[in-house]
């Protein structure tokens, strides 16, 4: 069961990601307006998310892990700030349409849900919001830096482009980038970066 491996993993080698927020998002945090409810999707331990609150964001940290978001929480004062944790499956849960704008990084699912995992994410973002997401494309499998290792658990960017074709995208990236986030992470990968706007 996904839920039992990752919290297993958090509760062996806590922070596995590391506490500082992915590049990406703190390349495109700005196109957020200032006091929007920004949701955050598959956030392990929480370091997009407490990046975005230290921002003065209204955050909402979201993963099936209920070990990775105690941890979030954690790392929420330890940092003086105050996020809120959902514990859901993002393959099986809708989350309701109430966020100013979105962000996912690294939330790998199987291919068959894939499609459903995004969409629910994009329909979590009012009408005007962005949706941004860093996620390892099908590439990463000839890489020895970070991911799955699995590549029914990567992402095609033709699936992509596909998914977020009704949307606005300001960006869109597929190839290298250097990323140490953590012992999981380390060193260069192969990545399809998105931002999107409802």
């Amino acid at each position: 069961m996904p839920k039992e491996k990752w919290d297993n993993q958090f509760s062996e080698k806590p922070f596995t990601y590391g506490k500082t927020a992915n590049a990406f998002i703190q390349e495109k945090s700005y196109l957020f307006p200032s006091s929007s409810k920004i949701a955050c999707f598959a956030e392990g331990e929480g370091r997009n998310a407490i990046y975005l609150a230290k921002l003065g964001y209204d955050v909402t940290a979201y993963d099936l892990s209920s070990v990775g978001l105690r941890h979030a929480t954690l790392l929420a004062k330890e940092n003086n700030v105050t996020i809120k944790t959902v514990e859901a499956d993002l393959t099986k849960t809708k989350p309701e349409k109430k966020y100013d704008g979105a962000i996912m990084v690294f939330g790998h699912v199987e291919k068959t849900n894939q499609r459903k995992f995004i969409t629910n994410i994009i329909d979590s973002v009012r009408s005007g919001g962005y949706v941004l997401f860093e996620i390892y494309s099908e590439k990463q499998i000839k890489y020895d830096t970070g991911g799955p290792g699995n590549i029914h658990y990567l992402y095609d960017p033709i699936d992509i482009l596909n998914w977020i074709k009704p949307y606005e995208c300001s960006h869109f990236y597929y190839g290298e980038a250097n990323r140490q986030e953590g012992y999981r992470h380390t060193g260069v990968g192969h990545v399809i970066q998105v931002v999107i706007q409802k």
